[in-house]
């Protein structure tokens, strides 16, 4: 019984681990703390030059 019991173990230990690779995580991917205020920085700069461009084409329209 017992060696029976060991086969089944390590039958449903393999198998355990071959859907585990099937099935992908729906978690997003780790982002660091640097990774993110760099990205925030980027972004930051990014809005800053839209609205700069903005605001330049207001000026350009109304002095027409």
């Amino acid at each position: 019984m017992n060696r029976k019991k060991k086969i089944n173990a390590i039958f449903k230990k393999r198998m355990k681990k071959k859907t585990a690779k099937l099935h992908t995580s729906n978690k997003p991917r780790y982002i660091s703390k640097a990774e993110r205020a760099k990205m925030e920085a980027e972004e930051a700069a990014n809005v800053e030059v839209t609205t700069d461009a903005a605001t330049e084409s207001e000026a350009s329209t109304d002095s027409e």
